[in-house]
């Protein structure tokens, strides 16, 4: 076959053509970013991260993800890394409000972003009141896959503050807890949101008080105090055993 077949359509010469135009127009692409004096590595490069409403200026190689800046060189190791491939959600932080997951992006494209850690929740002192919904419905167990899953939920609310318990699912689908607290966490969504599900699956309001079984149980001097996550099911077994 010669070198320029007409059959083909493309030939040798085309692909050699092809190739030398690439490299001429990496060279002077190389040759522009050089001249415009911005660092391109593979060496460390000065970058300026705002988490959590603070500046910080950090020198780090363009590879690194923001992830392991937040944990490694900011210390703020309440965002945890489990998959490294954005599968699990354990790394999730809030870029600019939105959920996103921290092993998938590079330190450095997310300069001049406003970053939100699980640190970043708490203030003055106290919990957020996701933070403080999720205690309330013992939604956490081993506590790794936590602050991902908060970090979901506390975005979710900011764009809709009454979500439905479809929305909520939604909203934490990208999450894995190998716990399976996930009941518990979309009662914690709701209790945030004012929305907490009674057992029948009717929703009940912030006002109604839980039922306490304190002066029920046989020991009056315990120091057992109620608890309105077990009270309904205390209650079934003390029925049970006095029938």
């Amino acid at each position: 076959m010669s070198d320029e077949d007409p059959k083909s359509g493309f030939t040798r010469r085309d692909l050699v053509r092809g190739a030398v135009a690439g490299v001429v127009a990496a060279g002077v692409g190389g040759k522009a970013e050089a001249a415009s004096g911005r660092p391109l590595g593979p060496q460390a490069v000065p970058i300026e991260l705002r988490v959590n409403g603070k500046l910080h200026h950090l020198t780090v190689e363009t590879r690194v993800v923001l992830a392991d800046a937040l944990r490694e060189r900011l210390g703020l190791t309440g965002t945890k890394v489990v998959c490294g491939r954005g599968a699990c959600g354990a790394c999730t932080v809030l870029i600019d409000g939105d959920s996103a997951c921290s092993c998938l992006l590079l330190a450095a494209e997310v300069q001049g972003k406003k970053i939100t850690t699980i640190e970043g929740l708490a203030s003055d002192g106290g919990l957020a009141p996701i933070q403080e919904a999720f205690v309330a419905a013992d939604a956490l167990q081993c506590g790794f896959c936590t602050p991902g899953i908060v970090m979901s939920c506390k975005a979710l609310l900011d764009r809709n503050p009454k979500p439905s318990r479809e929305q909520i699912r939604h909203a934490v689908s990208g999450n894995l807890c190998r716990c399976g607290t996930y009941p518990h966490v979309f009662e914690a969504v709701e209790r945030a949101a004012g929305l907490k599900m009674a057992e029948n699956g009717k929703r009940k309001t912030e006002n109604e008080s839980e039922p306490s079984l304190v002066s029920r149980f046989p020991f009056p001097h315990s120091r057992l105090e109620s608890d309105p996550r077990v009270d309904s099911g205390t209650a079934e077994a003390l029925e049970a055993e006095e029938a």
